[in-house]
């Protein structure tokens, strides 16, 4: 059977720009003021920024001052961030821009604007410019969806079951029974007649089978593959006896013998289904955390978890690679003395960034008494990343909602598997 190859993505990248749309969809402007555009591949910078420096002489025509003068600004900042561009990026380029107020509120005027860019993650195909009171990032969103679908059909003579495996999750989409008769001969049948009914009955349930399968497998959501599992000989009776819609019969790439039918064999299949999907972002994950708990609970010394302890390992240099899930949801808050240049660190959750960004700015720095604290902050990912790129570790964002990421949740949420056992002497 072959084996399905799936475009690897980078998960830190992917898990950046779904926080960045995030936070983008959140926001609005006090009018229609705020830019997206999108540029798709192979489109000349050039003819871009010639339409939107057209657009800055239409917007002196806005009667607000203040709408006219941030409309204005917004495309002035999106024209020269496209100058430093030699070229369209290979797969496009987005860009939002627009006056917004302080996170932690502001008066009418208190607007600043602020520019994002983000390298689509597939191909862009579509132009798009909009000036309006919200962000347009639905393109984006659906970008981050993922195309790489592979279907699953559990069936036996009793049940069959239909699950469907896309980026970090596998989902059981539907179940029936067949209502065939066992394989005991009825009371006052004879075996002959029994036999004949039993099989009218398996035809009919397979036919029913193969219609509900190409309704989920091509009509809803179109699959790159399709492996089929259940205990017995079923599986191949109904592989075999042509009820497949052909486009499905020739997208069969594995079948498992397993010991259930139903929406328990699709998740049978899927556990046993690693060597054929080897590609696939789910599988690698599921990998990659029994590979860290695997390190804990044989006692190498080589699997750490909880973030402090994986920070100070990751500045050491000990650590290989760093698994974190993507709902961690943590920012780190620094504070810095302008005077002494004494560092103030602190991570928190995000609802708590604002309070304690104050906190550290509204006392005197700890160094020198100086009331001159500068805040940042950074998303715990970006933070883990440059501290991996420093040592050479690897750093893999893991989807929380997956089972996987339940077992590195039961953690602290973040995990590390280490170069060597620091118990140990080198």
């Amino acid at each position: 059977m072959p084996k399905i190859e799936i475009e690897k993505q980078d998960s830190v990248k992917i898990y950046k720009i779904r926080k960045t749309l995030e936070e983008l969809s959140q926001k609005s402007g006090r009018g229609t003021e705020l830019i997206t555009v999108y540029i798709p591949k192979g489109k000349q910078l050039h003819e871009i920024i010639s339409s939107l420096q057209q657009e800055q002489g239409t917007a002196d025509n806005i009667k607000s001052d203040l709408t006219r003068s941030h409309v204005v600004d917004s495309l002035g900042k999106v024209v020269q961030r496209l100058k430093m561009y030699k070229k369209t990026p290979e797969k496009g380029l987005v860009v939002f821009c627009g006056a917004l107020p302080p996170e932690e509120g502001g008066q009418l005027g208190s607007e600043t604007v602020t520019i994002w860019e983000i390298a689509p993650p597939k191909d862009l195909n579509q132009y798009l410019y909009r000036c309006d009171d919200h962000f347009h990032v639905d393109i984006l969103k659906d970008m981050l969806k993922d195309d790489n679908l592979i279907g699953f059909l559990a069936i036996d003579a009793k049940d069959a079951g239909w699950g469907l495996l896309y980026g970090d999750k596998i989902e059981v989409l539907g179940q029936t029974g067949s209502g065939v008769a066992g394989k005991h001969r009825q009371g006052g049948q004879s075996a002959k007649r029994f036999q004949k009914l039993r099989e009218m009955e398996l035809s009919y349930f397979y036919n029913r089978v193969a219609q509900v399968t190409r309704e989920y497998f091509i009509d809803i959501y179109p699959v790159k593959g399709l492996i089929i599992s259940g205990p017995g000989p079923t599986k191949e009776d109904f592989i075999n006896g042509g009820y497949l819609e052909y486009r499905l019969q020739n997208n069969i790439i594995n079948t498992i013998d397993s010991s259930y039918a139903g929406a328990e064999g699709i998740r049978e299949a899927f556990a046993k289904s690693a060597d054929i999907l080897g590609n696939f972002r789910l599988v690698e994950e599921k990998k990659m955390v029994e590979d860290l708990f695997r390190e804990i609970n044989t006692n190498t010394g080589k699997g750490s978890y909880g973030l402090n302890e994986v920070i100070e390992f990751l500045k050491n240099n000990v650590v290989k690679m760093v698994l974190i899930t993507d709902n961690t949801n943590l920012h780190r808050v620094e504070g810095k003395c302008k005077r002494c240049k004494h560092l103030q660190e602190e991570i928190v959750e995000r609802p708590l960034v604002i309070p304690k960004k104050t906190e550290f700015t509204s006392n005197p720095c700890p160094g020198c008494n100086a009331m001159e604290v500068e805040t940042n902050e950074q998303d715990i990912v970006d933070y883990l990343e440059i501290l991996s790129s420093k040592v050479g570790a690897q750093l893999e964002v893991v989807s929380g909602s997956a089972e996987h990421g339940n077992m590195l949740s039961s953690l602290g949420k973040v995990g590390a598997i280490l170069r060597y056992n620091p118990g140990h002497a080198k």
